[in-house]
């Protein structure tokens, strides 16, 4: 064998093999966030999806803490009546003075008073509670009643670096204001075949509000969740997913895991109540993705 050919074997046996991901593409290696040296405005970011139990809150919740953890600033916007987002980040709905219905509905409030600190570094809430639910309604007489929300989120846009809306699983006037006040949407999206079902009419909503409130709306990704490797099902519902959206996917998938439970009952992210898990790498890991992407700075 010639020393030409011996190297070229040597360099075969020595290159890294491509690793395939759930999605069916080659995983990247995404860099390290760059360190910001300013913070603000702020890239507002709907997660949308009007099928419940999708792991939207978890996965505001996770991805706030994962971008916090990278040293942004973030704000965590409960806009579900359930106010599971902020029981999930430690607040009691129940017993809340301020809350974005407040804000919502009365200008005098200001929004920097109903946001809260929360136990995180970097990751501040606008909680919601029951009281939300009304909204729908008292909105309905309101001018511009679509914009509410984004009038609000301006007065504090400069404090942060990504604004992340935990929706409710509707598509009504409240999604509308999620949806206008956002520069872009996230998808979350269980791994079950009825889940595929529901995001034609999703998607259909966002284009109308591109079409005529947000024309700079995007979508910045979907995102897989409650994926189990060894269920054909899941499998096969992430290849019609990379079909129907292409890269649109996020390589990032989130496997299902009894721990993200675990932490919304220690009302903790999973990157402070199990930092080692695999579930709090999925989370860092989709935070590093966003910034490749241009998705949040």
């Amino acid at each position: 064998m010639s020393s030409d050919q011996s190297s070229s074997t040597l360099q075969d046996a020595t290159a890294p093999e491509t690793v395939m991901g759930p999605t069916g593409r080659p995983l990247t290696v995404f860099p390290e966030p760059p360190v910001l040296t300013s913070h603000g405005p702020a890239r507002i970011i709907a997660m949308v999806n009007q099928k419940g139990g999708v792991g939207k809150t978890t996965s505001t919740i996770n991805l706030g803490a994962a971008l916090a953890e990278a040293g942004r600033r973030v704000l965590l916007v409960d806009f579900d009546p359930q106010g599971a987002l902020s029981a999930g980040m430690g607040a009691n709905p129940h017993e809340l003075d301020l809350t974005v219905y407040n804000v919502l509905m009365d200008r005098k409030v200001d929004i920097r008073e109903a946001i809260h600190e929360t136990s995180i570094e970097n990751i501040d809430l606008l909680p919601a509670n029951i009281d939300l639910s009304a909204a729908e309604v008292q909105l309905v007489n309101e001018v511009a009643r679509e914009q509410v929300l984004e009038r609000a989120l301006r007065r504090v846009s400069d404090d942060y670096d990504v604004i992340l809306i935990d929706c409710q699983p509707s598509l009504g006037l409240l999604t509308v204001n999620a949806l206008t006040a956002a520069h872009g949407v996230i998808i979350p999206l269980i791994c079950e075949f009825f889940a595929l079902r529901a995001v034609a009419l999703l998607v259909e909503t966002i284009e109308k509000v591109q079409d005529r409130l947000n024309p700079g709306l995007q979508v910045d990704g979907v995102l897989a969740t409650m994926y189990d490797a060894r269920t054909l099902h899941s499998r096969e519902v992430i290849s019609r997913l990379v079909e129907a959206f292409g890269d649109k996917v996020f390589e990032t998938v989130i496997k299902r895991t009894i721990k993200f439970a675990d932490a919304t009952v220690a009302a903790e992210p999973i990157t402070s109540y199990a930092g080692n898990h695999p579930g709090a790498d999925s989370y860092r890991r989709l935070a590093k993705e966003l910034i490749a992407r241009g998705g949040a700075p």
